[in-house]
């Protein structure tokens, strides 16, 4: 191939919209982007003047996937402004909405996003008319995510329950029995899914890359902890600022970010790689099963990892649930007292697609004057460019509909959020 532009307009089975552009001159390669094309949504802009009760509850529409987490890490940002605590329950709770979510997410994207690009097919309902029993799983696991955080928080997309300084109405743990039981079953179909995917013939691209997520010193983090990086960064969340460098670029309507490389990884492979010891034995059984070993440098092994975090927020969740049926659940008559004050906070949490900040400014009276939202997806952005520049060379001796395929399979490796990600506006 000598001279020729590989444009994909709307890449398919991601959220949100985006486009991949190559140019090939004389036989190499001349340019590599991924354009998030999406308008701006404005999130960061009205939540200013709004009581932090509302930002809280805006916040979780920035993502109808990723809600508990957006709304997880208003949260955090909002009692950390107020230097407020919540109680060990409900920190317990809030773990549980989070392996919900994650599970839900990554049940998507390894099943309905994913596989086809292995199967061969357009779409996992294609796939049903050959083999009906693999939709069913994964239709099953999904279920188990959403009767999860539907018992924690009310319902799964855009939680209601899930309020400052506690839970606002009483769990029925006459539900937790058959919960456990269902989670429990999904671990059998997280081994069938194990065995699927080591069906597949993954690429074996690699790049030294670096890796940011939360880590925890006692529990494999994804509600709480520090900031570390894989260079050997380690932080807490308030000084994200030190490490997390945002710029925008010309072509999209996403910020970049970088930290001590130019580009940075987060989500479910920076995760493992980081925080490998903390996972469940299911989990390490299960990535021993799938051949994942760390550091892993394969983006396309991302899937994977989200196959081993599935493992881990099953088992977790059912350690959890042990906790509270022996413990019971204590009605929080009357939440922590929540007493606004002037001040910033910032939240981070384990988004299903990376480290999620959200950076809040209150007066007084709790009114929001600032927001500041780092988005995983806009973080992966750098990376994943990277990734395309070192990966295209590679396979630009197959025919352009190959390339294009490659190409495509390799951003979804990612699972972009894409609309979570927009957030510039150009005045002129």
């Amino acid at each position: 191939m000598t001279d020729t532009c590989i444009h994909i307009h709307h890449l398919t089975r991601v959220e949100g919209h985006g486009d991949i552009t190559v140019r090939i001159r004389n036989g190499s390669l001349e340019e590599v982007r991924f354009s998030v094309v999406e308008a701006p949504r404005f999130f960061e802009a009205f939540l200013r003047d709004r009581d932090y009760n509302e930002v809280t509850h805006l916040a979780s529409r920035i993502c109808g996937i990723c809600a508990v987490s957006h709304r997880g890490a208003a949260l955090k940002a909002t009692e950390s402004a107020f230097d407020s605590e919540i109680s060990d329950q409900s920190l317990l709770l809030r773990r549980l909405a989070f392996h919900g979510e994650i599970l839900s997410s990554h049940v998507l994207h390894i099943y309905f996003l994913a596989a086809p690009d292995y199967l061969g097919v357009p779409s996992l309902l294609h796939w049903a008319k050959r083999d009906r029993d693999t939709v069913l799983r994964a239709m099953r696991l999904k279920q188990t995510a959403y009767d999860l955080c539907k018992w924690v928080i009310g319902r799964h997309t855009h939680p209601v329950a899930m309020n400052v300084g506690g839970f606002p109405f009483v769990h029925n743990t006459r539900q937790l029995a058959p919960l456990r039981e269902a989670l429990v079953a999904s671990m059998a179909d997280i081994r069938d899914t194990v065995s699927l995917f080591n069906s597949f013939s993954i690429p074996t691209f690699e790049r030294d890359t670096e890796y940011i997520s939360l880590s925890h010193p006692d529990q494999y983090a994804i509600y709480d902890g520090d900031i570390v990086s894989s260079e050997g960064t380690k932080i807490p969340p308030r000084q994200y600022r030190d490490i997390i460098h945002e710029y925008i670029v010309p072509y999209s309507t996403a910020k970049y970010a970088r930290a001590n490389r130019p580009e940075y990884m987060v989500g479910a492979l920076a995760r493992v790689n980081n925080n490998f010891g903390q996972l469940s034995p299911f989990a390490r059984e299960i990535a021993d099963l799938a051949g994942l070993t760390v550091p892993c440098f394969n983006p396309f092994m991302n899937t994977t990892a989200q196959i081993v975090e599935c493992a881990h927020c099953l088992e977790d969740s059912v350690q959890i649930i042990d906790r509270l049926l022996e413990t019971g659940i204590c009605v929080e008559d009357e939440q922590t007292e929540i007493r606004p004050c002037a001040g910033g906070g910032v939240g981070a949490v384990e988004a299903p697609r990376g480290i999620l900040f959200h950076e809040y400014e209150y007066d007084e009276k709790g009114k929001c004057l600032s927001a500041n939202l780092v988005i995983p997806t806009a973080q992966n952005l750098g990376n994943l460019e990277a990734d395309m520049r070192a990966f295209t060379p590679g396979v630009l001796h197959q025919e352009e509909g190959a390339i294009a395929h490659a190409l495509e399979m390799l951003v979804r490796a990612y699972d972009p959020c894409i609309s979570c990600s927009t957030h510039v506006v150009r005045l002129e």
